[in-house]
């Protein structure tokens, strides 16, 4: 908005009172005109909406004697009589008025930049402090518990959480049925306030009395407690990706809180919990599983039968001489990737020593030591 339209504007028509109005009188008129048109009170309303937003402007500047006492002469000496606003070059000098503000600000004596700066300055923080924008709606936490299956594979859980719809009893104004909600005193129903942040500027932040409605209540609706949300609960499906681990956050965007004033939903974050598997266990997109072998068959080699997460078993041949804790790579059978391809099972072999020998199998034993010819495994320990 350019500063020809702010001048333009009579504010004390808005608000419907005389120029001689008292500052009572002037904070009576935005209340009641506050009360009647908040959005709260007529959601969807957007001829209610913008006459909210206009008092709210009004306000701000009558409301304040030093924006009121630059607003009330710059209405004179521009709007009342010495200069008129109208088409280019109907205005003494030539130039036109279109023209004046086109210089002002750039540098030349008298910039209507620098005589308005401070009342008329859209983007400025006094202005952005009395209107009550969207408001972003709140982040919902959740917590799913998942097998070790669905998390490698992926699945759709539903979940509960308190809904976020209106009290059909106060139609989501928190108040008591027959009643309403004041208008805050701090913010003066636009739910922000000003606060300094150093030397000439400020900033604006949600009220801390009413935190950012706009509105108090004195006398609480019995069915929400004053919070103007309904009390029951709304389910929804949570797709959870593949692959997920224990521990692990997800943010689903757009499904949490509904914002206000047309405000963006807030997100779903939903924390995973994951029970271990038996056999298997994760590492990254790969599967890991531990395999017990006999000596005879990690010495020999043998062709061995082992499971996988899907239930199907496969085989998997061990080699001659395999030693203890050996890692084979068994490519595909592992946990589904972010693009959609596998990661592998990491089979891990463990050589058995049995528990027990019979007589016999310790006459063999000895007769494979004395056979085998084995150089002693310790001797570079001592530096043989």
């Amino acid at each position: 908005m350019s500063t020809k339209d702010w001048i333009e504007k009579d504010y004390y028509k808005i608000l419907g009172v005389s120029k001689n109005a008292s500052e009572d009188e002037i904070k009576k008129a935005f209340r009641k005109i506050a009360r009647n048109n908040h959005p709260d009170q007529n959601p969807g309303d957007k001829a209610a909406e913008a006459r909210f937003k206009e008092a709210s402007e009004a306000n701000s500047v009558l409301g304040d004697p030093a924006k009121r006492k630059e607003y009330d002469e710059a209405r004179s000496l521009f709007g009342g009589g010495g200069l008129r606003f109208g088409r280019p070059g109907t205005t003494p000098g030539g130039g036109g008025f279109e023209d004046l503000f086109r210089n002002a600000g750039t540098g030349t004596a008298g910039g209507f930049g620098d005589l308005f700066g401070n009342l008329f300055n859209n983007d400025g923080p006094q202005r952005r402090a009395s209107t009550r924008g969207p408001r972003r709606g709140a982040d919902v936490e959740g917590e799913v518990k998942l097998s070790f299956e669905q998390a490698v594979e992926g699945t759709t859980v539903s979940m509960r959480f308190p809904s976020d719809n209106p009290c059909p009893s106060c139609r989501g104004t928190g108040a008591k049925a027959g009643t309403l909600p004041k208008v805050c005193p701090t913010c003066e129903g636009s739910g922000m306030q000003s606060a300094a942040a150093g030397g000439v500027f400020s900033m604006s932040e949600p009220c801390v009395d009413c935190l950012g409605r706009g509105l108090l209540v004195e006398d609480a609706c019995p069915d929400c407690g004053g919070s103007g949300r309904a009390r029951s609960a709304r389910s929804m499906n949570v797709r959870i990706p593949a692959g997920v681990g224990d521990g692990q956050r997800i943010r689903v965007k757009g499904k949490g809180a509904a914002g206000e004033n047309g405000g963006a939903a807030g997100d779903l974050y939903v924390t995973v919990h994951v029970t271990p598997h038996k056999i298997f266990g994760r590492s990254g997109s790969n599967l890991t599983l531990e395999v017990p072998v006999t000596f005879a068959e990690a010495s020999l080699g043998a062709e061995i039968t082992i499971p996988t997460l899907s239930g199907s078993n496969l085989k998997l041949r061990i080699p001659p001489n395999t030693p203890n804790g050996r890692t084979m790579r068994v490519r595909g059978k592992g946990a589904r990737k972010s693009d959609g391809t596998m990661g592998d099972l990491l089979v891990t072999i463990e050589v058995q020593v049995p528990d027990h020998l019979s007589e016999a199998a310790k006459a063999a034993l000895l007769e494979y030591t004395e056979k085998s010819g084995q150089e002693d495994p310790r001797a570079a320990l001592f530096g043989s």
